[in-house]
């Protein structure tokens, strides 16, 4: 006797998600015409007829995404979760919001929660050390944001035009002694790229470089500018808003107020406390919209994982 097909072979034979072929069987209009086309040829090709039982679930179907965040405290994941909210309820979708406090043990609890709960998709803010390999069931319906993996889709901020950005912009304004305030290089992102892009431009420029490294906290940058800190010093990047406002303070306390303090963020603390200071826009909120985006594509779709550089905003 041959094998009554399910949904999910409907979905393997078409090449789209277990959720599309749901939305297809439900004439969901927001279905793409090509990707409706070719679903209903395969179920008409093999004469598949949903069950009671699948009949019962699409009509209760979830038409919600987890949204698992590192830290709630984060300014930057606060903007980037505002643009993907509002490309959420735009779509009809509500959306689970979870912190994993940068612990891998975090993630895959939460993970497994949100997969027992049968969320539609799931976006996740990465960070070092997590098991990737236990995610690859998941890559259809997971979209990564701040980390690359290959086979994984992803949405990166640009590190490296952000700091060279900020570089150019102090250089076309005659400020060249320039100083870096960071974090250390175990941290690929906030770390490692933006350093690393650092040290290429002065070292493109001829310049010699000045950096420290430390933590992401607000004392972190008093001391890193403390450290760092010289009579013929013009300007400060720091790696992150954060850092700029503790940076910030200590020059303050200095007297001065003539040093350029740059952050990357777009933290309007920073400016509205100090005066001489400038944020460039990593473009966070446009970010979250992409991954929102990118995610709807893959599970309404069926659109492959892919990599993608949001871009920051001019200064």
């Amino acid at each position: 006797m041959e094998k009554k097909l399910t949904i999910l072979d409907i979905a393997r034979l078409s090449g789209v998600g277990k959720s599309t072929v749901s939305r297809v069987l439900n004439q969901d209009p927001k279905v793409n015409a090509q990707t409706r086309a070719r679903v209903e040829s395969v179920i008409a090709q093999h004469g598949f007829v949903p069950s009671k039982s699948a009949r019962a679930m699409r009509s209760q179907s979830q038409q919600v995404v987890g949204i698992v965040v590192s830290r709630l405290d984060s300014s930057s994941e606060n903007q980037a979760v505002r643009g993907m909210l509002e490309t959420l309820y735009q779509r009809g979708y509500d959306a689970v919001l979870m912190e994993s406090k940068f612990s891998p043990a975090k993630v895959s609890e939460h993970l497994a929660v949100l997969e027992r709960r049968g969320v539609d998709g799931i976006i996740l803010f990465a960070f070092n050390d997590l098991d990737y390999a236990a995610m690859a069931p998941l890559r259809e319906k997971l979209v990564l944001m701040a980390r690359e993996r290959p086979g994984f889709s992803s949405v990166c901020f640009d590190d490296d035009g952000a700091v060279r950005a900020v570089l150019a912009h102090l250089g076309e304004r005659g400020l060249t002694e320039v100083a870096y305030l960071g974090v250390e290089r175990s941290d690929l992102t906030t770390g490692l790229r933006r350093h690393q892009a650092y040290l290429d431009y002065c070292r493109e420029q001829g310049r010699t470089p000045r950096s420290a490294l430390g933590d992401l906290g607000l004392q972190s940058g008093y001391r890193l500018a403390a450290k760092l800190l010289t009579p013929t010093t013009q300007a400060m990047v720091c790696a992150s808003d954060t850092l700029a406002i503790g940076a910030a303070k200590y020059l303050q306390e200095q007297g001065r107020t003539d040093i350029l303090v740059s952050g990357l963020g777009s933290n309007p603390m920073l400016t509205f406390l100090f005066a001489n200071t400038l944020s460039l826009d990593f473009g966070y909120k446009d970010a979250g919209i992409l991954a929102a985006r990118q995610l709807l594509d893959q599970i309404e779709e069926g659109q492959p994982p892919r990599a993608t550089i949001a871009p920051c905003q001019p200064l």
